[in-house]
């Protein structure tokens, strides 16, 4: 069995009753970094054996990491924060289980997304979730297909590119309405609402740092 366990985006008493218990039953905990993780497990006490998988080595060390799952009872797979799979590291591990019989579930709990569509204040019954954008080649592309759609958008963005990619924002739809939030229930949660130039203004006199989440008004919403 492999459990797939959302953790945290921020706050750590964010985490469900059952995901704790899942983590400190699991004979093998499968993370992206321990040192993001040794929080939580301080926290509550949690201790097993642990295994790095990230996007640098998750292709790499799929065979040993399914060779773990197999060897114990009970294994866990988390992320740095929320859900694993989405936008961080995981699907590989969880499509060989699949393919060799191991049995996934799939725990219920923090993904940013969700709270930032909500509180943004667009239409939230069907969105599109676009992740994180290329970073290099076909950013611009796919940002010019998705200015025209009608169902709200919602991305993920670096400290490091937040000002060029609302730039891109800005040179077509400038009079959009946005919602740019960052450090979801952290201490320094902060967030920008307004059109796409009032908001890119907000952000040029902050402080850039943190990850960002992007959520932009669907077309004729």
């Amino acid at each position: 069995m492999l459990q797939i366990i959302p953790t945290p985006i921020g706050n750590l008493e964010d985490i469900t009753i059952r995901c704790v218990n899942a983590l400190k039953n699991a004979d093998l905990i499968i993370v992206e970094s321990f040192e993001k993780s040794k929080k939580l497990f301080v926290k509550y006490d949690i201790s097993a054996k642990i295994i790095i998988n990230n996007v640098f080595n998750e292709s790499k060390k799929l065979d040993y990491i399914i060779s773990n799952i197999e060897s114990v009872n009970e294994s866990c797979l988390i992320s740095d924060s929320g859900t694993p799979g989405i936008s961080d590291p995981g699907f590989l591990i969880i499509r060989k289980c699949i393919e060799i019989g191991i049995e996934i579930s799939c725990y219920p709990g923090p993904t940013a997304f969700v709270p930032a569509i909500i509180q943004s204040g667009f239409s939230c019954e069907r969105f599109i979730f676009e992740g994180f954008l290329p970073k290099k080649k076909g950013r611009t592309k796919r940002l010019e297909s998705l200015f025209n759609e009608r169902r709200s958008v919602v991305l993920y963005e670096s400290p490091h590119r937040i000002l060029k990619t609302l730039k891109i924002f800005e040179d077509t739809i400038p009079n959009r309405k946005i919602y740019v939030c960052k450090e979801l229930t952290k201490l320094h949660e902060t967030y920008y609402r307004g059109s796409v130039k009032e908001v890119i203004n907000k952000l040029k006199l902050a402080n850039i740092k943190g990850e960002y989440i992007i959520v932009l008004q669907g077309k004729n919403e």
